[in-house]
């Protein structure tokens, strides 16, 4: 009869268990936020690394004065007819590698600081340089290897290409899949290269709503992102692969008793 309410009382303990909703739910006493007026800005400002590849193209009224500031298209050679190469598949746009100096080479103008800048202050560069050449020309740059890496206790870990050169960190764990149950929502971990190669990382806790007025909340590329696994997970990690048989077998083993013992 013991042995029979004690399994009873077992069987209640894991069924009744539950996790709290403060370890779960993300952005809580939303209603009560108070957005700082900078932090919306932070995506709009990634700044140029070395390493990055930048596509550039400038256009004019004038399309035949941009040529000489625009590099040629890439495509598959498949042989040449009458002199001329023919030229097969969908041509690819050129990129600019900014070199460990910050520097990219650019037709005509040279050698151009990039680095430490965003997108809109090199257009806005380039755009001066060019004018004594071109007439009110216009420049659009871009990231071309912008991309993020989620990893941890989330569905789908990996790194993923960013197109738009926009992603917070909801938008990321959303990539991977979002976290799963056996993740820490109040420490999550992104780590963030600088301009001078260190490393910066900050712990965020998204079941707090003030998370979006972290300057990490944007991310910004070849940032990682890391979802610690919370407690009981780690101590599954420490488990016996058959202790699920064991456990199974025990279960038998205490049936057969009450059984026996009635």
């Amino acid at each position: 009869m013991k042995l029979s309410l004690f399994y009873f009382l077992l069987i209640g303990v894991l069924v009744t268990s539950c996790v709290s909703r403060e370890e779960i739910v993300y952005f809580q006493d939303m209603e009560n936020l108070q957005v700082q007026t900078n932090s919306t800005q932070t995506f709009n400002n990634l700044q140029i690394k070395p390493n990055d590849r930048l596509a550039i193209t400038v256009s004019a009224e004038e399309i035949e004065a941009t040529m000489p500031f625009n590099l040629p298209y890439l495509g598959n050679s498949v042989g040449s007819q009458n002199g001329e190469i023919r030229v097969s598949g969908t041509p690819t746009l050129q990129t600019y590698l900014v070199n460990s100096d910050g520097e990219i080479q650019f037709p005509v103008l040279g050698s151009l600081k990039v680095a430490g800048l965003d997108r809109k202050e090199v257009s806005k560069k380039l755009e001066n340089e060019i004018a004594e050449y071109v007439q009110n020309p216009i420049v659009n740059v871009q990231i071309t290897n912008f991309q993020i890496s989620v990893l941890g206790e989330v569905n789908r870990p990996g790194t993923f290409a960013i197109t738009d050169e926009y992603v917070s960190l909801p938008k990321a764990l959303g990539l991977a899949g979002d976290m799963s149950i056996y993740g820490k929502r109040k420490n999550v971990l992104v780590v963030r290269e600088k301009e001078n190669g260190q490393k910066k990382y900050a712990y965020l806790d998204l079941t707090d709503a003030n998370v979006i007025n972290s300057p990490y909340y944007y991310l910004q590329q070849n940032d990682v992102v890391y979802v610690e696994p919370n407690g009981p997970q780690r101590q599954s990690a420490s488990y016996n692969r058959n202790a699920s048989v064991y456990i199974s077998i025990a279960s038998v083993l205490v049936s057969l008793v009450v059984l026996i013992t009635r």
